[in-house]
């Protein structure tokens, strides 16, 4: 198994979108691109499609090898496998960390989510996230209307849901 994003931060993003990626995340960046050894600038895909999503979403290469091979065993010219291309392939990017562990969010990219000085960087577990730090609040706070209680201790729900 590849290792894993863990914790959240905020980092600035400068008038030409560069922003510095957690130094964790780096690592984990890192050791899960097949191509990257010291000194070469290890590589990430950014994925910013989907109507509903209000973040970008990081994938390491490892991670989005994974996703393109379940895409590609979905028949060829079917509609779940061109949205599936649409979404991970056509609206992504590929990028490359510099030297001092920054990555450029182009314009676009940061217009689609909102981003304005600040970005939030959130794990989720094989991808991270890169967030308005407001619109992630909010996120935050509908946990609650997606059946998620807040009154109860989380690790109940690792062993499935209760609800």
């Amino acid at each position: 198994m590849a290792r894993r994003f863990r914790g959240e931060s905020d980092h600035k993003v400068d008038s030409k979108g560069r922003v510095s990626i957690p130094a964790s995340f780096r690592r984990v960046i890192e050791s899960c691109d097949p191509d990257w050894t010291d000194g070469l600038p290890p590589r990430l895909i950014l994925v910013y499609g989907g109507a509903t999503r209000d973040y970008i979403e990081g994938f390491t290469i490892e991670a989005m090898d994974e996703v393109d091979e379940k895409i590609s065993k979905f028949p060829r010219g079917s509609a779940k496998r061109k949205a599936m291309e649409r979404l991970y392939s056509a609206q992504s990017s590929e990028i490359v960390v510099d030297d001092t562990g920054r990555i450029v969010l182009p314009a676009k990219l940061r217009e689609k989510i909102g981003l304005d000085g600040l970005a939030r960087f959130v794990s989720s577990g094989d991808t991270f996230e890169i967030w308005n730090p407001e619109a992630y609040d909010a996120s935050i706070d509908a946990l609650d209307e997606d059946g998620f209680d807040p009154d109860l201790d989380p690790s109940i729900y690792l062993d499935g849901d209760l609800g």
